[in-house]
């Protein structure tokens, strides 16, 4: 997994056309001036984060995530969204997408699907912050953007569930052109389970050979710069749905044996019970800092029998409390 994101380098431009100061965005965010001016501009985190609160003191519009997550110019497009928009339907081009993530950043599109709903998540696992909700627009608005040009329709989400309070709900509203729930348990977009098969207009397989390849071969050298204690972690968290993952699921993740994957971990000084340990407290910081799951529901996603293990665990990793570690977040987030 990196530990960086990559931010676009047309962001300046971006927020020079919507009459933004790059210099007040910087000096509201703490960042270096010169950030936005390098050639490859790679951003932690927490730098992450404070780029986008830093976007949301500069700019009086406080919906100026959709905006910045609405790009529209085939020129502009990045070559994971050319990838995507290459693909046969919405369903296939938010897997590639949830696939190719791993190259630019510490994030996970998380893909859930029952027989009527489908909804899309952004996790950010190595985030200590609250997910700032300008960054949340921009993430929904850029998948949304994804569905309409593909589809070549103006087809909207069954609704978006947000964490935050009310704010700025019409345009919302107007934007996704759905219902919008305010102080939900999590960010999620929500469409329906049967739009996922919807057809691409825009699909070029063409296109796709050229692109995919480089793709792939990006993702390949990625992985091999990601240590092996890091993939097995990384494929924990993927698996921590509702139970614990055991060794053997874990190794048929990975295309090898469980007896491989013990002595590959002891070799680099990590057992798997460690690892898994630590796939548990990012998740932890994670569904604390950004959803309102209740302590039994942030337990059960984390493979925990009860509450109480859950928090006895929780303890250990911060010395305090699951509810009084939350309670100091929300606090340092509203300051």
């Amino acid at each position: 997994m990196s530990k960086h994101f990559r931010v676009p380098g047309r962001l300046s431009a971006k927020l020079k056309e919507s009459g933004i100061r790059v210099s007040s965005v910087l000096q509201h965010a703490g960042l270096p001036p010169g950030l936005l001016d390098q050639p490859r501009i790679l951003v932690t985190t927490e730098e992450l984060f404070a780029l986008w609160r830093g976007i949301g003191h500069a700019s009086p519009d406080p919906a100026i995530g959709l905006e910045l997550g609405s790009e529209t110019k085939p020129e502009h497009f990045d070559p994971i969204r050319l990838a995507a928009l290459s693909t046969g339907s919405f369903g296939e081009a938010m897997r590639q997408m949830a696939c190719y993530k791993q190259l630019t950043c510490p994030e996970e599109i998380v893909l859930q699907a029952d027989d009527d709903e489908w909804s899309i998540q952004f996790r950010w696992l190595l985030a200590n912050d609250v997910e700032p909700p300008l960054l949340t627009d921009l993430c929904f608005a850029y998948v949304l953007s994804i569905a309409r040009h593909g589809t070549g329709t103006r087809m909207s989400p069954v609704r978006l569930e947000l964490v935050r309070s009310r704010a700025y709900a019409k345009q919302l509203e107007r934007h996704f052109g759905c219902p919008i729930l305010f102080g939900g348990a999590r960010n999620a977009i929500i469409f329906r389970t049967s739009d996922a098969a919807l057809p691409f207009v825009t699909g070029n397989a063409e296109l796709l050979a050229m692109l995919a390849p480089q793709l792939d071969e990006e993702l390949k050298q990625h992985k091999g710069h990601e240590t092996f204690h890091e993939r097995v972690r990384a494929t924990i968290q993927r698996k921590l749905t509702g139970h614990r993952p055991r060794m053997q699921d874990i190794a048929r993740e990975l295309h090898i044996s469980s007896r491989t994957l013990q002595r590959r971990l002891q070799s680099a000084g990590y057992s798997f019970q460690q690892i898994l340990e630590e796939a548990r407290h990012q998740l932890a910081r994670h569904y604390l800092t950004n959803s309102r799951l209740e302590l039994n529901e942030t337990a059960y996603l984390l493979g925990y029998e009860d509450s109480n293990s859950f928090v006895r665990a929780f303890r250990t990793w911060e010395g305090v409390p699951p509810a009084l570690w939350r309670g100091a977040q929300q606090a340092k987030a509203a300051s």
